[in-house]
């Protein structure tokens, strides 16, 4: 399967599609969205992705303890008071994808409710990215399929029943372009509980092409994957850790997304294919292996012993398979030191 997102096509056989994911790497400022959206494209990403939710569709804004997150990175937030944080307003959203298609770089988002489908509709999104969190809301991932689009679904903390459920549903109300992106939903990811070799199994079992939303810290596990056949890798991306933001900590930046898009390039190009053929990189080192070589001169009619061949390189003589059946034979010319053993030196 492959499908294709703005005329990029994106499965096995084509090049890792890199998604920076800006989430609220924009700290709240429109002028710094536009800067990382630069910074991606310049870096070499395919897309940049964002979120599309209000404090207001996520949750309701109550100080009861089920509202307060403890323990993680948000420790002692109100889920209210992060979302708030973290939005990137509705009003912001045209103004992106016009930026973003004047440097001609896709950007696409994830909706967390209808009318966030709604807005992206709006302005022709190109596809859809469900997170993992939102992977069990059934009716959004039916609303969001019947539009149409290739879907991108996380399947953190997701069950194999989940799973099932979020693909037939997917597939039932209309998708037909679909990516399972592995996740571990833990910001950051333990790298020991990355857990990459669950990604093809995914693939197999479901039928859809394999990515990674990679949350661990640095770009080795996202390189990792790509060998193991990842076609998309997802990456919070941002300006600097240093300025601070909701996402910031498990974000890579400008010079590490540049490496990851080159990494996973490389990654990529050095998988090729199964098969024994000879690489043309390896056409000019055959004369370096060992063959049959006369290391002693020899008269004509003589027989040849072990003193006067012997198994070294380079490679222009007989293949070393040969050697014992030489010996006992006699030459039908004067061969001197140097000569490489051939079957036309010797007498029938």
């Amino acid at each position: 399967m492959v499908i294709e997102i703005n005329g990029r096509k994106i499965g096995p056989g084509c090049r890792p599609y890199i998604i920076a994911e800006l989430s609220a790497n924009h700290n709240g400022d429109i002028e710094r969205a536009f800067r990382t959206i630069k910074a991606a494209h310049d870096s070499g990403a395919d897309a940049i992705k964002i979120q599309t939710y209000t404090a207001d569709t996520m949750t309701i804004d109550c100080d009861r303890e089920d509202f307060t997150i403890r323990g993680g990175l948000w420790d002692g937030y109100k889920l209210y008071d992060l979302y708030k944080w973290a939005e990137t307003p509705f009003e912001w959203h045209k103004a992106i994808f016009d930026y973003a298609a004047s440097l001609g770089i896709t950007v696409f988002s994830t909706p967390f409710d209808e009318s966030a489908v709604d807005l992206l509709e709006s302005l022709n999104t190109p596809a859809y990215k469900i997170a993992s969190f939102e992977a069990t809301d059934l009716p959004l991932i039916r609303y969001v399929a019947r539009k149409g689009k290739p879907m991108i679904m996380s399947t953190g903390m997701c069950s194999e029943a989940e799973i099932e459920e979020l693909v037939v549903t997917a597939r039932e109300a209309g998708c037909r372009e679909m990516v399972l992106l592995h996740c571990i939903s833990s910001y950051p990811a333990p790298m020991d509980q990355a857990n990459l070799l669950q990604m093809p199994q995914l693939s197999q079992r479901f039928g859809t092409i394999p990515g990674l939303s990679d949350h661990t810290l640095g770009t080795t596990a996202s390189v990792a994957a790509v060998a193991l056949g990842a076609c998309l890798i997802e990456k919070h991306f941002t300006l600097s850790r240093e300025d601070k933001g909701a996402d910031s900590e498990f974000s890579i930046e400008p010079a590490e997304l540049k490496r990851l898009c080159e990494q996973t390039h490389d990654a990529w190009s050095a998988l090729g294919r199964a098969g024994f053929e000879r690489q043309k990189a390896e056409e000019g080192n055959k004369i370096f292996r060992r063959s049959v070589y006369f290391v002693k001169d020899i008269a004509a009619g003589e027989v040849i012993t072990t003193e006067h061949i012997r198994r070294i390189r380079p490679g222009f003589g007989l293949a070393p398979k040969h050697f014992d059946s030489l010996l006992g034979r006699t030459v039908n010319v004067n061969v001197s030191r140097g000569t490489p053993a051939s079957f036309d030196l010797l007498n029938t």
